[in-house]
């Protein structure tokens, strides 16, 4: 599996983009547990083997741009525990996954995508999309000249090189964040891959106060937005293998710190994209690209990861927004397509990018509801006219 250019431009971007937004919100989730150095590292090579082996195996199965991730939503709710014991929170994470087992094997989130509306579900989306967008011109407040030097190389190579745009960008980047000292990997050594094994303990309470909301917030953050980037670029999979399998990875490798296992939404859409390659059956192959990649970091152990790190925030966040453009502009079109629906999707939109979180659920699962039920009243009194 050799690629073309524009699959390796998407499936390193993929890799900066995912990785380097997460890595130190799961560093805070598993020092929040008190999980020791050896722990975490473990947590970050299990996390990157399952999801190099699973993206692979269900890109190939499908012939489709599957990108199986991890909830960086749910690492961050992880990060704002106190008082969990790491035994527990094991046990709180498996009942998750179980969760997402009886709903890929019951079909009842099959179910739940089928009857939710294109534009609502697009709205859903961009309503999440929109902030990674306005956090590129944010992030000029910290690193001005960084942010507009990619801005300036995502502009000239789209117009004479789209389909390796992100690649110039991130090499610009890291140019000008090496030479202003912004980028040092000086502390970084060479750590060899380890697992460790938690025996997992079941405390009704953090069930309760984690493992449930953990389920939420990856249903609403992550699947739900996952299918609809989906089904936004023209994709149908059957969802519920997918969910599935994720629940049971979960389930399976969570002692060893896999916290979630879960289809990827935001990063995904990076390897969807026209530039990425003309034909939409051959893109998956940036996810089997990508995949490979995913294997090598879970091999280098947490170096890697370390490096990740280093990367100036200001440099991820350009690159996460830029990356995303493409299909934020799709999803803003869908969402406003049927005149029917403009009323619940706007509502959706507004409701999904304000950040609210209520009750530790996040802002894209509340946007969802209060857009449903816009459009089934709007149904209901279209009814009875």
């Amino acid at each position: 599996m050799v690629g073309k250019p524009s699959h390796w431009a998407a499936a390193v971007s993929m890799m900066i983009v995912s990785w380097g937004s997460a890595v130190v919100i799961i560093f805070q989730a598993a020092q929040a547990l008190d999980a020791t150095e050896a722990q975490t590292a473990s947590w970050l090579t299990i996390i990157a083997l399952s999801s190099g082996v699973l993206s692979m195996a269900l890109s190939w199965r499908y012939q489709t741009p599957i990108y199986i991730a991890w909830s960086t939503p749910g690492a961050a709710m992880i990060a704002l525990t106190t008082d969990i014991a790491l035994s527990d929170a094991i046990g709180a994470m498996i009942f998750a996954g179980l969760l997402n087992v009886v709903l890929g094997v019951s079909g009842l989130f099959a179910w739940m995508v089928k009857h939710i509306p294109a534009s609502i579900a697009s709205a859903m989306l961009a309503g999440i999309l929109i902030g990674f967008g306005t956090n590129v011109f944010v992030s000029m407040q910290t690193d001005l000249i960084l942010v507009a030097l990619m801005l300036l190389a995502f502009l000239i190579s789209k117009a004479y090189a789209p389909k390796y745009s992100l690649l110039w960008m991130l090499a610009l980047g890291c140019v000008y964040a090496y030479c202003s000292g912004h980028f040092t990997v000086d502390a970084v050594q060479w750590q060899w891959p380890a697992l460790q094994w938690i025996d997992p303990t079941f405390n009704w309470q953090t069930i309760i106060s984690l493992g449930i909301p953990l389920f939420l917030v990856t249903l609403s953050t992550q699947y739900i937005p996952g299918v609809a980037v989906l089904h936004a670029h023209g994709y149908r999979p059957p969802v519920s293998p997918i969910i599935g399998s994720t629940g049971l990875a979960t389930v399976l490798l969570a002692p060893f710190g896999l916290f979630m296992s879960n289809l990827a939404a935001i990063s995904a859409a990076i390897c969807m994209g026209n530039d990425v390659d003309e034909r939409p059956e051959k893109r998956y192959q940036a996810v089997m690209i990508h995949g490979v990649l995913s294997l090598g970091l879970a091999a280098m152990g947490a170096m890697v990861v370390v490096v990740f790190g280093a990367l100036p925030k200001a440099l991820l966040v350009t690159l996460a927004g830029m990356a995303i453009l493409g299909t934020l502009t799709d999803n803003l079109v869908t969402a406003m397509s049927d005149a029917r629906v403009r009323d619940a999707a706007i509502l959706t939109l507004l409701a999904s990018a304000s950040g609210i979180q209520l009750f530790g659920i996040s802002s894209a699962f509340w946007g969802l509801l209060i857009g449903m039920s816009v459009y089934h009243f709007n149904i209901r009194v279209a009814l009875k006219k």
